[in-house]
Formats: structure tokens, C-alpha cells, sequence
């Protein structure tokens, strides 16, 4: 559930978010990539709002990670509810930005505050999940499918058949909900415009709302 759940926002906002702006801010990779190419051909106007988007990324995962460190020391155990409650905190402040400013918003400034939540959640499902779970980093999940599906082949026992099949499911669960968020995401943003965003904080409230007593 956890890692359905999480794939699903992670692609519904980076489907929404690329539609509006043409940034992804759940996939690095292609950001690297592509301010590798405007550095190459010297638009570095360009290239610099692909990093600022990476560097707000990291600087999510970083900011959950020392709010899930403090929360431990205090034996806060609903500290990873809090972090997914703040994630869609600004998930929703994003979207009334969107939606209700006077006029059309920065998209590097929308894209890097977006890529600061997949940053945060990104963070919070690895910590969760002893880092079996990430959301936003598909192609690594996609790695990881095919190397579970290698190494099935050669299991001998029963017991460590079944425990490569549920990763599997894992991995599986994660790519298939994050592409389906994906289309979501579009028609959300296509039907609601920015108020999608707050559309794909829902999941996250109502995933953490029962651990927060």
C-alpha cells in the first residue's frame, strides 16, 4: 500500500507538473540529462533551472531526513505520518498558488517546490521501508525488477522463490501505479489545472492520518 500509494502521487505530480512547465520534479535523471545538454550547446539559463530543480530535490530528502532523525531521538513514532502530512502541506500550498495567483507563476519555481515534496517523499519511503521502497526513482525500481526476475530463475528452495516474488510485487506495484498516476496527472491537470496538486495531496493525508495519535 505504501509504495503504491506514494508511486501514484510521485507520477500523478510529475506527469502534472511536466505538462504545465515542461520540468520533471520526480525524475532526476532526465534533469541531469538535460542540463548536461543545454550546458553543452551554452544555454545556461536553461541549465541552471534543471539544476535548481535537482538541488531542490536534494534539499527535500534532506530536510524530511533530519525531521525523521529529530522525531526518532524524541521517539516520536508517528514522525513518518508528520513527514507525509507536510509533504502534502505543500503539495496543497503549490496548488492554491497555481490555481488562485493573479498571474502565471514561475514554472522553475513551481517545478523546484514540487521536486522538494518528491524529494521529501523520496526520503520518507526509503526510510520507512529500510530502503526496499523508493517512488520516485522508477528507472532503479525497473533495475531492480530485472534483476529479481534473474535471480528467480535461479532460486532452489520454496522459501526464497516466494521472498523474490514479493519483491517483485513490489517493484511491480511501484512502476504500475506511478504510470498510472502518470495519466492522472495529465487529465487531472487538462480538467483542474493547478488544483491537481492539491487533488494528489489527498492520497498522502489519508494514508497518514490514522498513525498521527
Amino acid at each position: 500500500m505504501l509504495a503504491s500509494s506514494l508511486a501514484f502521487v510521485a507520477g500523478g505530480v510529475n506527469s502534472a507538473g511536466f505538462l504545465a512547465y515542461h520540468y520533471f520534479s520526480a525524475n532526476m535523471t532526465g534533469n541531469v540529462s538535460m542540463a548536461s545538454d543545454h550546458f553543452a550547446v551554452f544555454q545556461f539559463d536553461l541549465a541552471l533551472g534543471f539544476l535548481a530543480i535537482i538541488v531542490m530535490f536534494i534539499l527535500g530528502a534532506f530536510a524530511a531526513s533530519l525531521f525523521i532523525e529529530f522525531g526518532r531521538r524524541r521517539r516520536r513514532s508517528n514522525v513518518y505520518a508528520l513527514t507525509l502530512i507536510l509533504e502534502a502541506a505543500l503539495l496543497i500550498l503549490v496548488g492554491l498558488v497555481v490555481a488562485l495567483g493573479p498571474r502565471a507563476p514561475n514554472g522553475v519555481l513551481i517545478v523546484g517546490l514540487l521536486s522538494f515534496t518528491m524529494g521529501i517523499q523520496n526520503a520518507a519511503s526509503t526510510r520507512i521501508s529500510g530502503s526496499r521502497v523508493r517512488t520516485t526513482h522508477v528507472s532503479g525500481v525497473a533495475t531492480d525488477l530485472g534483476v529479481g526476475l534473474a535471480i528467480l530463475l535461479g532460486a532452489s528452495s520454496n522459501t526464497d522463490k516466494l521472498a523474490i516474488v514479493q519483491r517483485l510485487k513490489l517493484h511491480l506495484a511501484t512502476i504500475v501505479f506511478f504510470a498510472l498516476g502518470g495519466v492522472l496527472g495529465v487529465l487531472g491537470h487538462q480538467a483542474l489545472g493547478g488544483v491537481s496538486f492539491c487533488v494528489f495531496a489527498m492520497p498522502l493525508i489519508i494514508l497518514s492520518v490514522r498513525y498521527l495519535k
